[in-house]
């Protein structure tokens, strides 16, 4: 396995090995080894030709902690401005011989593109609407970490779905390893076909939704990718879709609450539970760093 490109690529073996190191490399980190040394000598290239706080920074600092040279380029200062196409772009970055290639662009598919074309190991940091398959890495991560286990967990997903990578890679990760789904969101936010995902229910009733799950991860909503009218306003929206109190007396009771980042607050959740004793979200932060280690090393080992 060259690339990590879809959640299509994770089998159990694939993620329990990658599991592996992801607690290996927490562990020596947490005991106090913060220069790794097993990506020295190797080259990362980083381009991200959409707006990234969480994802770039921690394949950034990943590679930094494992020894490698990492090299940002933004799609703001790159020459996509200037009418680049993206085959252009692929043979400029092969030409830089670099050993990985994060690819973070608006367009779904863009990292199989790119994989096909270059030598480099190509991990896909998300592509348009499509997949994040890190994100699904350590969102399941940090819920075995929290529950001890995926299998047989009660998991709502309530949000954006249709434009949602996050979603996408969530739902078909999560189901792999035996969880039960349910997705919920506004009609005109969830995706024609659902079926191909295997989802166990789906239902616009958030209430419907929370009650008795052990597990809910709520999605921002992804205003850049909507060509249109999908809810008449913000307020609105909350009220119908926005975590309060209430709603989390729903959940058991020692349900967990997550979030992919950023939280538009008031809207997707009240302020007060972004960080509450039932938020796992900065866990997700942390666990991200841990979890793209986990993938640098795996795929060099293939």
């Amino acid at each position: 396995m060259k690339d990590l490109i879809s959640v299509n690529q994770i089998d159990e073996n694939v993620f329990h090995t990658i599991y592996h190191f992801f607690k290996e490399y927490k562990q020596r980190y947490k005991d106090g080894e913060t220069k790794i040394s097993d990506l020295r000598g190797y080259s990362v290239l980083l381009p991200f030709f959409e707006e990234s706080t969480r994802t770039r920074t921690s394949f950034e600092l990943a590679g930094k902690i494992m020894g490698a040279d990492t090299i940002n380029i933004s799609g703001s200062s790159s020459s996509v401005k200037k009418g680049e196409t993206l085959y252009d772009t692929i043979k400029t970055l092969e030409a830089m011989q670099a050993d990985f290639i994060v690819i973070r662009h608006y367009m779904s598919g863009a990292a199989h593109i790119v994989a096909k074309e270059v030598k480099s190991h190509v991990i896909n940091a998300g592509d348009g609407a499509n997949e994040h398959p890190s994100q699904a890495l350590l969102d399941a991560f940090t819920i075995l970490e929290k529950k001890g286990k995926v299998e047989g967990l009660k998991i709502a997903i309530v949000g954006d779905i249709l434009h949602s990578r996050v979603a996408r890679s969530d739902m078909k990760l999560l189901k792999m390893l035996g969880a039960e789904i349910t997705v919920c969101g506004p009609q005109t936010m969830l995706p024609r076909h659902l079926e191909v995902f295997d989802i166990d229910y789906v239902t616009t009733d958030l209430d419907d939704a929370l009650k008795d799950k052990d597990v809910a991860i709520f999605l921002r909503i992804q205003l850049e990718r909507q060509k249109k009218v999908f809810f008449s306003t913000l307020n609105e929206y909350s009220i119908k879709y926005g975590l309060n109190q209430e709603r989390v007396n729903l959940l058991k009771e020692d349900a967990v609450i997550m979030h992919p980042g950023p939280v538009n607050r008031g809207v997707e959740m009240q302020s007060e539970l972004v960080y509450g004793n039932r938020s796992l979200i900065l866990d997700q932060v942390e666990n991200g760093l841990f979890t793209r280690m986990a993938i640098y090393r795996f795929l060099l080992e293939q």
